[in-house]
């Protein structure tokens, strides 16, 4: 079943570059509504936690350094086919590959530094919601 509700989070490449304004314009100006947001800086433990689908791919020991390796940004966002429009909106997981506009084409800087995450459906945009955020602070 589909929600109006997906998950993000802007990256540490894309905090450090000094995207986060010009990423959250590109967000409300896609119809998106920002229900929970936060600036954190994930622990080598969160960052695990959270990542731990991939703990037994090669590319997690580099995928966790990365995420903790600045601040980022986690937000819930809402709007009708939010999972999917979302997904449109950030681009190809593959910078060079998104299309033009999109906020992986502006802003990310490699495959690995793609600068956002989005959920890829809607039950991982609830549980990914749901590590970052308790009901209090859902709006």
């Amino acid at each position: 079943m589909a929600t109006n509700r997906t998950f993000t989070m802007i990256k540490p490449d894309a905090v450090a570059n000094g995207h986060i304004g010009a990423i959250l314009n590109d967000i409300i100006a896609g119809g998106f509504k920002i229900v929970a947001m936060k600036y954190i800086h994930l622990t080598e433990t969160s960052a695990g936690n959270f990542y731990a689908v991939h703990k037994e791919r090669p590319f997690y020991g580099d995928l966790v350094s990365f995420m903790t390796s600045g601040p980022i940004v986690a937000a819930i966002l809402e709007k009708e086919n939010a999972v999917e429009d979302f997904r449109t909106l950030i681009g190809a997981t593959d910078p060079s590959k998104a299309a033009e506009g999109t906020i992986r084409n502006k802003y990310a800087k490699s495959i690995d530094a793609n600068a956002v995450h989005g959920s890829d459906s809607d039950e991982n945009a609830e549980i990914e919601g749901n590590f970052f955020f308790n009901q209090f602070e859902k709006f």
